[in-house]
Order: C-alpha cells, then sequence, then structure tokens
C-alpha cells in the first residue's frame, strides 16, 4: 500500500499523466502482493526453524569445524542463488562492457557476472564463519565494525574507481531475501543454544558482517582484474 500510494501520488498530482498499461500493473502488483505473503509464510514454517535447528544440533555435537564448514557452505550457498546478487552482476557486466572495461561480448559479460557473484559469495562465507566465531568466543562485534569499515576506507583509495560503487552496492545485495532469513536464524540458534550467551546481543550481527565483506573483496576483485 504504502508504494501504491508514492507512486500514485507522484504520477497524477506531480507527473499529471495516467498510467501507463493500468491493467498490467495491476495484475503485476496482485502476484507481487500474492508471492510475498506466500514468501513470508514460507519463512516462518520453514527457513527460519531449519536455520535454528541446524545450529542447535551443530553447538551440541559439539565440533567446531563442522559447525563453520556448515556456516562458510550456508553463507557461500544462499549468496551465490541470491535473486538481487544475480540482477545486480548481470547489470554490472552490461555497464562495464558498455563503458569498455571489457569486451563486449556475451561470454566476456557472463565471465564479469560470475566472476562478481563468486567473489561476493566467498566473502558472505567468510564473514558467516567469522561471525560465528565470534558468538562462539563471546568477542564484542563493534571492534570487528569498526575496524571492517576502517578497512573498507582505505582498500576504497587504491581500488579503480570503476569497482568501488559496484562493491559498496554488493555490500547491500547480499543481505536479502534468501541470505537474511537463514542467516539471522543461524546467529540467534546458536547464541540460544550456547551456555552464556545471549540471543539478543550474541545471536544478532551475522547480517552486518555479511554487509561489509563483500565491499573489501569486491575492491580486492576490482584491484586484481
Amino acid at each position: 500500500m504504502p508504494i501504491i500510494l508514492v507512486i500514485a501520488f507522484f504520477q497524477i498530482a506531480v507527473l499529471q499523466q495516467p498510467l501507463p498499461n493500468i491493467l498490467d500493473l495491476l495484475i503485476g502488483t496482485f502476484f507481487v502482493v500474492l508471492g510475498l505473503t506466500f514468501f513470508i509464510y514460507g519463512l516462518e514454517m520453514g527457513l527460519f526453524p531449519i536455520g535454528e535447528s541446524m545450529a542447535y544440533d551443530f553447538a551440541k555435537k559439539g565440533s567446531v569445524v563442522w559447525l563453520l564448514l556448515f556456516s562458510f557452505a550456508l553463507g557461500f550457498g544462499t549468496t551465490i542463488a541470491e535473486p538481487a546478487l544475480i540482477a545486480v552482476s548481470a547489470e554490472a557486466s552490461k555497464v562495464a562492457a558498455t563503458a569498455g572495461a571489457i569486451t563486449n561480448t556475451t561470454v566476456a559479460m557472463k565471465e564479469y557476472a560470475d566472476g562478481l557473484r563468486l567473489t561476493v559469495a566467498l566473502s558472505v562465507g567468510f564473514a558467516i564463519v567469522l561471525g560465528v566465531f565470534r558468538i562462539l568466543k563471546g568477542w564484542p562485534i563493534h571492534w570487528f565494525i569498526i575496524g571492517g569499515y576502517i578497512l573498507v576506507v582505505i582498500i576504497t583509495g587504491f581500488a579503480p574507481e570503476e569497482i568501488i560503487g559496484i562493491a559498496y552496492d554488493s555490500g547491500g545485495v547480499t543481505t536479502s531475501t534468501i541470505t537474511v532469513p537463514l542467516v539471522t536464524a543461524l546467529g540467534v540458534g546458536l547464541a540460544s543454544s550456547i551456555k552464556g550467551r545471549n540471543p539478543m546481543i550474541d545471536g544478532f550481527g551475522l547480517i552486518a558482517f555479511a554487509s561489509l565483506t563483500p565491499m573489501i573483496f569486491v575492491m580486492i576483485y576490482g584491484m586484481a582484474i
């Protein structure tokens, strides 16, 4: 409803033009509402419970190596399948080809997009491992975040200008529909299952790592290629 009201106001009051293809827009809006409704129910019924239960089982098993391996695989797998990242990577490859940064061919654009996706997925996998290790040790999160953003600022000074904006956006698109619920459930479930950890204090914060590390990795990726 807020989106509909904003679009309707500016279309009618500011642009003062009728909405084009009004029937298609209404049908599309209906499908969006329907899809989001099922998605929210799916998160509550499936993704959140499985993330929490697996975190609890790994903590109960007592194997740190397997827990960290699972954390990396979860971060990598959810990110590589993230629709927002797929869309942004494809758009970045088109812009890079148009600007002459890469060869304007389908193969070169696909390699660029896949390389970007893989870099971001690896960075999120590393971020989740770091975040889980922090929960296990009980270290305060703010030192990691402050240090991480200082590193972002330093690397920004050396990274090519063409990659900086893409790197910063990569930090946002990773924390979207697939990654957020599973990673959040992992952190809360893990903190809930470890004695002496507070789920409110220690369970949240993994998403901050998942937003931070892609900026660093993608800028390094830009310098490398």
